[in-house]
């Protein structure tokens, strides 16, 4: 059984989107220092603020370098990278006027960022650094030229700044924060769904189990059972009652053989299912040897798939789960079932139809649940659909049941083949 995959890191993936981010940034850094030069003739330090821009892109180069490594990524990375950003962010408003500057809201993204992604201390060491760099921007920068306009033109335009800068931060704060909402959202999802796969396979480690010990308990009596059988029929004085007898012992014997399966596939069902074979035999072989279980039973078969059919090792529980789904048919529609199979070199598709009532909506809903049956008492225990999905499950495949035209209920069964090849997981 192939092991649960690891759960991604949520450190990493905000990392990459902070990568995402940045370059968001850098172009309107680069686009609001070409709009103030070229535009509104304001004279600023150009090349060291274009340097800077262009330093921090390198960085962000190399930080999406090491995002695609397998690295694991740590908090304190995470708050680095963070850091640096508002000692580039402070970098720049010290050549455009340090605090005066309208963009000096955009200290608001960082520290946003910082409380939105990673746990408290970590926060208050952003807010200390975020005021500290604001604080010293009040006394050390280099000023933002007066244009000769009136005083109340530049205040106009301080306004504007502020007012851009509020909707820049506004939407980026908004656009990270979703997607880290959204990351924790679906790893909930996917450790909900990581215990469920471990409750299912609990429960069908102690069906396991118990069927390893019903085997052992009742492998004496059928024993018993058997030698009796032999000397009543040594003994039996008709020929009637000889045959008889020998039906009753070849029902014994099969008996013990399912026993025996049952004990053994609990440890090695892969070793029990029986060396390399094509696929369309395989099916065949199945469904014949079913049919000699349910005597009476019409069974309308179709195998479609390029031929020869890829070889596969037969697994002794998916052959259970098939005959568990051809018995449900055929308790349903005990007059005739349909089996179809379409492979591919990479994939098997199996259908099992039958022609009865149909699936009503809360049958449909609970259909699959361990110990849920519609038979009457004693004739289902309810573990057949339940164990068809585990075993599917297993090998990468699915189970999905769906009424058919005409009445009737399919139950489909899609399987990958690369789990049943030589070399393949389970």
């Amino acid at each position: 059984m192939t092991s649960s995959a690891p759960l991604p890191a949520i450190t990493a993936i905000n990392l990459q989107r902070l990568i995402a981010l940045r370059y968001i940034a850098m172009a309107g850094q680069f686009l609001a220092v070409w709009v103030a030069i070229t535009y509104l003739n304001v004279a600023l330090p150009w090349p060291p603020l274009v340097s800077i821009i262009v330093g921090m892109a390198v960085v962000n180069l190399l930080t999406w370098w090491r995002a695609r490594r397998a690295w694991p990524v740590r908090d304190i990375e995470l708050f680095a990278h963070l850091v640096l950003d508002v000692v580039v962010l402070s970098a720049l408003l010290y050549f455009s006027g340090g605090s005066t500057n309208p963009f000096v809201i955009l200290y608001l993204l960082p520290l946003a960022l910082t409380a939105a992604a990673l746990p408290a201390a970590y926060a208050w060491a952003m807010v200390a650094l975020t005021v500290a760099c604001d604080s010293l921007l009040m006394f050390f920068y280099v000023p933002l030229p007066h244009s000769h306009s009136s005083h109340e033109s530049d205040f106009g335009l301080h306004v504007l700044g502020m007012w851009l800068g509020y909707v820049i931060g506004a939407a980026l704060i908004a656009w990270f924060a979703v997607r880290i909402a959204e990351t924790r959202r679906s790893r909930d999802r996917l450790v909900a769904q990581m215990r469920e796969d471990e409750l299912r396979n609990e429960r069908i480690l102690a069906l396991g189990t118990l069927a390893a010990g019903a085997a052992h308990e009742l492998g004496t009596p059928l024993s018993t059972m058997a030698v009796l059988t032999k000397e009543m029929e040594r003994d039996a004085a008709s020929a009637a009652t000889r045959e008889q007898l020998q039906i009753l012992r070849g029902q014994i014997d099969r008996c013990k053989s399912i026993l025996s399966t049952l004990s053994a596939s609990a440890g090695e069902s892969r070793a029990e299912g029986g060396g390399q074979q094509p696929l369309e035999n395989y099916l065949g072989g199945l469904v014949d040897q079913w049919q000699t279980m349910r005597l009476g039973i019409s069974v309308q078969r179709r195998f479609d798939g390029p031929r020869p059919s890829p070889e596969i090792v037969a697994d002794q529980t998916l052959s259970q789960a098939i005959v568990s789904i051809l018995n449900n048919a055929a308790d349903a529609s005990p007059q005739q079932v349909e089996v179809a199979a379409r492979w591919s070199e990479q994939a098997l598709e199996l259908e099992v139809c039958d022609r009865g009532e149909g699936l009503r909506p809360d049958v449909a809903r609970d259909a699959g649940r361990p110990f849920f049956t519609t038979k009457a008492p004693g004739q289902g225990m309810g573990l057949g659909l339940f164990l068809a999905h585990a075993t599917l499950n297993r090998f990468g495949g699915s189970v999905r049941l769906y009424n058919r035209e005409g009445g009737g209920v399919c139950t489909r069964l899609m399987l990958p083949l690369s789990s049943l090849r030589v070399g393949g997981t389970q």
